[in-house]
């Protein structure tokens, strides 16, 4: 929606440059920073302590940026003659965006979201000051847990046993797989609907 806001309704002016370089910093900052910034916020100033609510929320805010960015070039890159067609016809503003511009936008905007979701599975550093390194199975949201990354980190670290470690980056690797063939098979399938 951001990205919609920014390419369809805002008019070009400070503040929305202003936007657009927030959001383009955003993408660029180390996640280390992030997960400072999740501990001082979700952590320490709504008194959630170190949970999977922290976490999550946390990494939200890391991949935001990065999926607005993507979604935002790849509404600007619809041909302004298929909106313009759609307004001709008859269609309102709010109908042409979500059928006609999103449908033709939606796999690069799925493309996107996939590289946010690659960089969220992979990521340690923010996680181990939100969520923590409990090794157990969470049973609530405001329970301390681990990802796959973060244990194989403290494996490799801890010096527990590499086997474990590296059969939970063959699972992590697996996994990464099965949701990018995944996708590719949506965008296709996406691309050949939209085209008929």
């Amino acid at each position: 929606f951001a990205a919609i806001y920014l390419v369809e309704y805002a008019r070009e002016g400070k503040l929305v440059r202003l936007i657009r370089l927030g959001t383009e910093t955003l993408a660029g900052i180390p996640s280390i920073i992030f997960g400072l910034f999740g501990m001082l916020v979700f952590v320490q100033g709504f008194g959630w302590g170190i949970s999977l609510l922290s976490g999550s929320l946390t990494v939200t805010l890391m991949i935001l940026p990065t999926i607005v960015r993507t979604a935002e070039e790849a509404l600007k890159a619809i041909p302004r003659s298929l909106q313009e067609g759609s307004l001709a016809l008859g269609a309102t503003k709010v109908q042409t965006i979500f059928r006609v511009v999103l449908p033709a936008a939606f796999p690069a905007i799925a493309s996107g979201i996939i590289l946010a979701i690659g960089r969220a599975l992979g990521e340690t550093a923010a996680l181990l000051y939100t969520m923590g390194s409990n090794y157990n199975l969470t049973s609530g949201l405001f329970d301390s847990t681990r990802t796959l990354a973060v244990h194989i980190y403290l494996i490799i670290a801890e010096g527990i046993s590499t086997d474990r470690a590296f059969a939970s980056a063959a699972i992590l690797v697996m996994f990464i797989l099965v949701i990018n063939t995944s996708a590719r098979f949506l965008i296709g399938r996406m691309g050949r609907m939209s085209r008929a």
